[in-house]
């Protein structure tokens, strides 16, 4: 039990921080238990803390939105299908609104890491099990479990471990490789100091940490998701710049030439490399295995987005109208258009999409705010660091691919952003958006 929990600095938020903790603690690899622990936080937050709550001008914000997204369902293309689609959002505003206000430290997002850590360790070798053991299975406990192991996952070849897709193992995927290096920088910079966890010893803290990040890193290869490991990359780079180590910016972006110059340099550049660079990296990134009709190719797909929202610039077409849509004009089914902006843009309209992305620049901005001026104490300042890059690196991640309608990544990313906001509000005490001026 003293394992798992770790004291909050308010006794009156001692009890929804112990449900968040456990909560996160089994998320990944038990969702349905990991939801309640975090829904029990959330509801025990509202009861003691709703004016706060209620005051903070960011939820005021989401509440407006809220509204928008209803009357934008009922003035859908398909107001069933959008109604249905405000669970992926409303549900996660009320829980963003709930957890910023338990989450108010820098050790308590540290400490959140740490968990997040230790429940992928397992969904990372099932995932290697998948892959090389064939694993497969557990469909009679799939109603208590919340998932199943499809044999070599999915799609067939490209690991997904206890995600229903390749491409959504990979985002979890990059959550956990970003906290888990952020992490590991701090513990080893402050490798003579004692650890203000349970987990006191340093080299078993190192050990783990290292262990977590080389099954995270193989995983990431495993999915052949070229946007994870870009992003895998970014993030690397990102504490590289915070640290102002130049030698390793220098050595990755040397790596990540190489990689591309085996893709797309001119001959004989691009033999040489590719002695050098395994086919696997560079047969994914130019695609050159896969032959594919252009109605599943992004532009395709983005291109249709952008025609959507021009003819519905307003309104739009309503949450989850984008599939039918398409499926009527190309003939193929699509559960989103490979970029969760343009399929704002086409199912919110315009106006809404863009007071979206203001609420979530609000909070991002306050946040680089508050780690430039008020974070003083190193080790504070880069695990609140490691939070903000991992939410853009999302941000980015989304770009590409939509992690929305995946109910254990998008809990996660909201988990990050409560964070990124509580901490940031706890820290200021006073108007959230005095800082901005």
């Amino acid at each position: 039990m003293k394992f798992i929990l770790f004291p909050h600095p308010e006794q009156r938020l001692k009890l929804p921080w112990n449900c968040l903790q456990w909560g996160v603690f089994l998320f990944p690899i038990l969702p349905i238990f990991g939801a309640i622990g975090i829904i029990l936080a959330m509801l025990i937050s509202y009861q003691r803390q709703f004016k706060s709550i209620r005051k903070n001008p960011v939820n005021q914000g989401l509440a407006i939105l809220s509204i928008l997204l209803v009357i934008i369902s009922i003035l859908a293309d398909n107001p069933l299908e959008s109604l249905i689609g405000l669970n992926n959002f409303i549900p996660y505003f009320i829980v963003f609104a709930g957890l910023s206000e338990i989450i108010q430290t820098p050790s308590q997002l540290r400490w959140l890491s740490w968990l997040m850590i230790f429940a992928a360790i397992p969904v990372t070798i099932l995932g290697l099990g998948q892959h090389y053991l064939g694993w497969s299975g557990i469909d009679l406990l799939q109603g208590i479990l919340g998932w199943s192991l499809q044999l070599n996952g999915n799609p067939p070849g490209r690991m997904s471990s206890v995600f229903m897709y390749a491409n959504i193992f990979a985002a979890y995927l990059v959550i956990i490789f970003t906290l888990t290096l952020g992490l590991l920088i701090e513990e080893w910079q402050n490798k003579t100091q004692k650890s203000e966890f349970y987990l006191n010893n340093y080299n078993l803290r190192i050990a783990l940490l290292f262990l977590t990040l080389l099954l995270t890193g193989i995983d990431l290869i495993l999915t052949n998701s070229r946007n994870a490991w870009g992003l895998a990359v970014l993030s690397s780079l990102a504490y590289a710049l915070y640290l102002g180590w130049w030698w390793l910016i220098l050595l990755v972006t040397t790596g990540v030439t190489a990689i591309f110059g085996s893709a797309f340099a001119p001959s004989p550049i691009k033999e040489g490399l590719r002695i050098i660079i395994p086919a696997y990296f560079w047969q994914r990134i130019t695609d050159q295995n896969f032959v594919r009709p252009v109605e599943t190719l992004r532009i395709t797909q983005w291109k249709f987005a952008l025609n959507l929202a021009q003819t519905r610039p307003l309104s739009g077409w309503g949450l989850r109208n984008f599939t039918p849509l398409y499926e009527a004009k190309m003939n193929v089914w699509l559960g989103h258009p490979h970029n969760l902006f343009l399929m704002m843009f086409a199912e919110m309209g315009i106006p809404t999409t863009l007071f979206f992305m203001l609420i979530l620049g609000i909070i991002l901005t306050q946040g680089f705010l508050l780690l430039k001026n008020s974070l003083t104490n190193p080790s504070d300042g880069l695990i609140y660091y490691s939070y903000l890059i991992t939410f853009l690196v999302l941000i980015v991640f989304n770009c590409f691919d939509v992690t929305l309608f995946d109910f254990r990544v998008n809990t996660l990313s909201w988990l990050i952003l409560s964070g990124i906001w509580g901490v940031a509000c706890t820290i200021q005490k006073t108007n959230p958006y005095k800082i901005l001026s």
